[in-house]
């Protein structure tokens, strides 16, 4: 019933895409690049870069970051090899993070105009550099005027835009109201919106078409994905919601056909990105793959990152979605790391080096450290050893972590051994080296749980990866490829990242045993060799 629903609408919404929709803004300065003169599904080969407007660079001086400012740093974005900017939510909202939605059509009047939007999304665009935004689906601020009219008057037709009960009875979620108690499954300022009314979907898709097709950007990060439609008491990725999200990807795809959208369920593996990708959303967040990243690392064995690579090849063997270290909702990958960082340049090593898209949130590549409460792991960008680790040049909103004089960009730009240059090569690797942006993944084994060894192939290239995960050095290891990938014959493989050179290879039968490119690998270090 919820299909035959969303499919009149879509019908009635696209006929009707002629008439005027709010506001009535100017189209954008520099629309997005034709579709036909793209490359297919360009996030597959996108490095994606998490920011936090209030947090990335204040160029008024008013303690607060700006859409300015990210076009001021773009030069920074392209020299790290970034290909495409995920926006944490930019529009109208009472609270600092900006969840809670009161205008999906305006941006924050704190991050500047939507005039200075677009010349962002211009600049952006002219660097090849692609924007993403975040898409608050399922609920809107207590302050959204719909929510103020649905809560004062029960014959508003917005009061159907939400959810409500008589009672308030349940697994709690319930807020009083005025006209009874509604649903806030997050907080009581976050009312959840009612996605079985077809004329919430209408509003939505409406929204979705004014920044795709009038603003021109290229996609969106939904926010809190799994939880659209509660449906016989369940409250996350219910059969609802997946049927929503078909009808969803159909309207945003015919809107922009070169359109990304990606989703946030929070927790999910590969099994149940599974269950979202192909017609629902374009990618989800795996977060699967990042604990096994964060925890091998942590723990200096590859057991972690090896049982999630088992799980993808058997549940996603297209590795299609998203991998990512930590995000805006987690302690910082540093701070787990209790500041080592050579820990930090490992994770980056796994990575910047496996299947999937890869997402870096802002400052990570320096290794800015941050733990919850949340303001606390989304402070300032450290940029410089100048005041307020040169971030604003009034009173910053939150104050920058302590250490920036030392840990920032600038700092880090003449190390040649700083994490960030560690960040920059891994990036250039993977844009210069199809096998490791798009190639299959072949786990090799090692002899030794403290070294990861993975085997990427594209066409006739093949790159190995070897890293200690350990803070000791390693001699006693043997590498062994037990599938026939490889041309048979004797070589000697070009080293990519590392010291020295790479011991001589027999392969035998497409594969290779007891391998030792190296005599030694030193405590976290990274080799990276073509061996074809």
């Amino acid at each position: 019933m919820l299909k035959r629903i969303l499919s009149t609408l879509l019908l009635l919404s696209f006929l009707s895409s002629c008439a005027p929709t709010p506001p009535t803004t100017a189209p954008a300065q520099a629309a997005t690049p034709a579709a036909e003169a793209e490359p297919a599904r360009w996030w597959n080969e996108a490095v994606f870069y998490e920011i936090f407007v209030r947090s990335f660079y204040d160029t008024d001086g008013n303690g607060i970051g700006d859409f300015n400012g990210i076009t001021q740093k773009l030069d920074y974005l392209e020299s790290l090899g970034i290909t495409a900017i995920w926006l944490m939510p930019i529009h109208p909202s009472p609270s600092y993070h900006g969840y809670d939605v009161t205008d999906y059509y305006s941006v924050n009047a704190e991050y500047g105009t939507m005039d200075d939007f677009k010349n962002l999304l211009a600049e952006a665009h002219k660097r090849d550099i692609r924007i993403i935004m975040d898409l608050v689906l399922n609920h809107t601020s207590s302050q959204h005027p719909w929510f103020v009219e649905a809560n004062s008057d029960p014959n508003s037709k917005y009061h159907d835009y939400y959810v409500w009960s008589e009672t308030g009875e349940g697994d709690g979620g319930w807020h009083k109201g005025t006209q009874g108690y509604y649903f806030g499954l997050f907080w009581e300022g976050m009312p959840d919106l009612n996605y079985t009314n077809p004329a919430v979907t209408a509003d939505m898709l409406k929204v979705t078409d004014f920044w795709l097709t009038e603003i021109g950007i290229d996609g969106f990060r939904v926010d809190a994905a799994k939880h659209l439609i509660e449906e016989n008491g369940k409250r996350e990725n219910t059969p609802a919601t997946h049927e929503w999200y078909k009808e969803f990807y159909t309207a945003y795809k015919k809107q922009n056909p070169q359109a990304y959208t990606i989703g946030e369920v929070f927790g999910a593996g590969s099994s149940l990105i599974k269950s979202y990708t192909g017609d629902q959303l374009d990618h989800i967040f795996n977060f699967e793959m990042s604990s096994g990243f964060v925890n091998s690392v942590k723990g200096g064995a590859n057991s972690g990152v090896t049982s999630a690579f088992k799980f993808a090849f058997q549940d996603m063997p297209d590795f299609n979605y998203a991998t990512f270290l930590t995000n805006h909702d987690q302690n910082r990958v540093m701070s787990v790391f209790n500041g080592d960082v050579g820990k930090a340049k490992t994770a980056a090593t796994l990575l910047l080096t496996s299947p999937g898209t890869p997402f870096l949130y802002y400052g990570e590549e320096i290794g800015m450290t941050g733990k919850k409460p949340d303001e606390d792991i989304r402070v300032p960008m450290q940029w410089s050893n100048a005041k307020n680790a040169g971030f604003t040049t009034g009173n910053p909103w939150r104050a920058p972590n302590t250490g920036y004089e030392t840990i920032n960009v600038a700092a880090e730009s003449e190390d040649p051994a700083s994490l960030l240059s560690h960040y920059r090569a891994l990036i250039q690797l993977r844009a210069e080296h199809p096998a490791l942006q798009l190639g299959n993944a072949v786990l090799i084994e090692t002899g030794n749980s403290a070294i990861f060894a993975l085997l990427r192939n594209s066409g006739s290239e093949h790159i190995l990866i070897v890293v200690n995960l350990g803070d000791e050095p390693v001699t006693d290891y043997g590498l062994s490829l037990t599938e026939s990938l490889l041309t048979n014959g004797t070589i000697t493989p070009s080293t990519l990242l590392g010291s020295g050179q790479a011991r001589r290879l027999k392969i035998k039968n497409g594969q290779f045993s007891d391998y030792k490119p190296v005599k030694k690998i030193l405590p976290y270090e990274t080799y990276i060799f073509d061996i074809e």
